[in-house]
């Protein structure tokens, strides 16, 4: 049980200590903790450590979780879809998460936003950016974003908060920051645009303190929390 309490304290002391390096206030930092293939159990155990903001992968299987919880009265939850999202499984994202931060293209937004329950707040989401240029990643190049940036504000059903990106793996803390940076650059400038616009989701256990030093509101931390995953399941 101690186990998922002492590594998310580890993890927001890590947290703390990379924003105090670069004159940033640890608050200006958001924990999502990503949940996927994990039991409900440990997700339990992440909450009574205080935790409150988990990412899902898969839409079947975080709206289950979503459904437990809410139903054991944990109505204080903020659930973040983070995987790719295909549109015949946007009106399960609609219905059930809070955010959504893989929206790529205008066809799943429209669909997002008609598929948003009018008694909901509306859903929000971040637009991702492939900003390592990968071809097995989904995303958008930084020269779309304007142009789907206002396509995704305009929508009734959404509220446009930021940007998400996963960069390429990279061992060396330069280029990771010199990524971040970019992200940076075009978050701060689609805030200058939107007034709803606060989020950067950026950085996961490896690129964590270049992210942050960069700008990022919000890292996404599963293993670190966690343990490692297991796929086979």
């Amino acid at each position: 049980m101690n186990d998922i309490a002492h590594n998310l304290a580890q993890i927001r002391d890590k947290i703390s200590a990379a924003a105090m390096r670069c004159g940033r206030a640890s608050e200006e930092v958001a924990l999502l903790a990503v949940s996927k293939t994990k039991p409900a159990s440990a997700i339990a155990e992440a909450i009574a450590a205080g935790q409150r903001a988990f990412g899902e992968n898969y839409v079947q299987e975080g709206v289950e979780k979503i459904r437990l919880f809410r139903e054991n009265g944990h109505t204080d939850l903020t659930w973040h879809f983070i995987g790719p999202l295909q549109s015949n499984k946007s009106r399960l994202v609609a219905e059930h998460f809070d955010w959504c931060h893989t929206v790529d293209r205008l066809r799943i937004a429209t669909r997002l936003s008609e598929q948003r329950p009018g008694d909901m707040t509306p859903l929000n989401v971040l637009i991702q950016i492939n900003i390592s240029d990968e071809n097995s990643k989904s995303g958008i190049t930084l020269d779309e974003l304007d142009a789907l940036a206002d396509q995704v504000a305009a929508l009734p059903g959404l509220q446009l908060r930021g940007l998400m990106a996963i960069p390429a793996p990279e061992p060396d803390y330069d280029r990771q920051f010199a990524v971040a940076q970019q992200m940076a650059v075009a978050f701060g400038a689609l805030k200058a645009r939107y007034p709803t616009v606060d989020t950067l989701s950026l950085g996961m256990t490896d690129d964590m303190d270049a992210a942050i030093a960069a700008g990022s509101t919000m890292v996404r931390i599963g293993t670190a929390i966690f343990g490692a995953r297991d796929y086979t399941q």
